[in-house]
């Protein structure tokens, strides 16, 4: 219905995400913070829901996993989702 072909999906950055939405964690797109998230609980096909936004952006609190974690948005950034509907 979107317009996508193959399948596709419309992917966005975690940092561009708004409070109270859930995302599936797609892909990362730096290699280096991948395995810091990764042992946080933020893999591929996990779940994240936005939860807090600081005033001025950064950090954002998001829960993955039943944890609530605080995220750079530099971090944030790097994380590839899809949000659920």
């Amino acid at each position: 219905m979107g317009g996508h072909s193959f399948g596709e999906v419309s992917m966005k950055r975690l940092s561009d995400i708004g409070i109270g939405r859930t995302v599936v964690i797609k892909s990362f797109e730096n290699n280096e913070i991948f395995l810091k998230l990764m042992e946080m609980g933020c893999v591929p096909g996990e779940k994240i829901r936005v939860e807090q936004i600081a005033p001025l952006g950064d950090p954002i609190a998001i829960t993955v996993s039943g944890y609530n974690l605080s995220l750079r948005l530099d971090e944030a950034r790097n994380i590839f989702v899809e949000e659920l509907v």
